[in-house]
């Protein structure tokens, strides 16, 4: 199962190797690499709920969390 961040809606990417070579791909071939999404899983308290729950989520999305709160992040999200 593929790894996507509900809140972010993150997921992996497929890329070259090269990120600003140009003329590299035509001399030293590498292929793609797919690039993963950095998923943690974390435990979060929502005071409203006076509980504690578990998501994994990309750390761009863990600072939304700390930035609009928990309560309304996760609930946008259609976690709660």
């Amino acid at each position: 199962m593929s790894k996507i961040c509900p809140i972010s809606n993150k997921k992996s990417q497929v890329g070259g190797r090269y990120s600003n070579r140009v003329r590299a791909t035509q001399f030293n071939p590498t292929g793609k690499v797919r690039r993963k999404v950095n998923i943690q899983k974390k435990k979060i308290f929502v005071p409203e709920l006076n509980k504690t729950i578990t998501v994994e989520l990309s750390t761009n999305a863990l600072k939304t969390i700390q930035k609009n709160g928990a309560y309304a992040t996760l609930k946008k999200a259609g976690l709660i």
